[in-house]
């Protein structure tokens, strides 16, 4: 596993020259991020050594390097998702070796299905804390010391002083920002109403298919993460909407002026 993630990340550093210490990972309808980069480098993951290639329609399989808040990103446009066949170990595998190319700072996005009652579709939540519903944990089996520890805490699996920060911004640009606990599930299906209801009863705000496997690893990395959901669809016994990929990268894509806001000021603030 060590030398696979040094391969792949000695390609990378061949091809890119000087890398960046801040990460990005752009989910469902979120990848217009990219537009507001002064790009310096584009790879296709199909040309990267030992990538997965994203399967999922809206993630278009990018790793992009340039400038965004004026500072210097790495950025996956598309991500790898258990539900389309990829063990944990193929779905974390960008975040290790983002680590290896020196990145410290991880930022993940997500579309997400809310059950807070005071959510409304288009909504922006500051990812707190998460439940990992996942069947399987992305750090079982052998444990390599050079990765992080055999028993990595999540105490603070979202950084506190980043929330701090977005916080401000928030209110600096009157910008409606929710905060949330983030449950996340296999997939691919989409939520029923009792699970709806369920995820809330056991504390969580909105629901998705990603983004947990990823920051369990950038935390047993020792990076700091900052996480964001839009909340693309609500969900529960009193909504009877039936939810759709379309309809979740439509309202994607309209809380993107908030999500640009956002992460260009914070990045600017790093």
């Amino acid at each position: 596993m060590l030398d696979v993630i040094r391969e792949t990340a000695a390609f990378i550093r061949a091809e890119v020259g000087e890398m960046p210490e801040i990460g990005i990972i752009l989910g469902t309808g979120l990848g217009d991020l990219v537009n507001h980069m002064e790009i310096r480098k584009e790879l296709d993951y199909k040309v990267i050594p030992n990538f997965p290639v994203s399967t999922v329609e809206g993630h278009s399989g990018k790793l992009i390097f340039g400038e965004l808040g004026g500072k210097y990103v790495m950025a996956m446009q598309g991500r790898f998702h258990y539900y389309e066949g990829y063990d944990m170990k193929q779905v974390t595998f960008p975040v290790r070796v983002m680590k290896e190319l020196g990145v410290e700072t991880l930022f993940v996005s997500n579309a997400a299905g809310g059950m807070n009652k005071e959510f409304k579709v288009g909504d922006v939540m500051i990812i707190t804390d998460h439940i990992n519903l996942f069947p399987e944990n992305p750090l079982r089996g052998k444990n390599y010391n050079e990765l992080g520890p055999r028993f990595p805490a999540m105490t603070e699996a979202y950084s506190d002083e980043m929330i701090r920060k977005a916080d401000e911004i928030g209110e600096k640009n009157n910008l409606r920002l929710m905060h949330g606990v983030y449950v996340g599930t296999p997939g691919p299906t989409f939520e029923t109403p009792a699970e709806y209801e369920y995820f809330r009863i056991i504390g969580g705000d909105a629901v998705g298919m990603s983004t947990v496997p990823e920051v369990i690893v950038a935390n047993h990395a020792g990076m700091k993460v900052f996480g964001v959901s839009v909340i693309t669809d609500l969900g529960g016994k009193d909504i009877k909407e039936v939810p759709s990929h379309e309809e979740v990268q439509k309202a994607a894509v309209t809380a993107q002026p908030v999500m640009t806001t956002l992460i260009k000021e914070l990045l600017a603030s790093l």
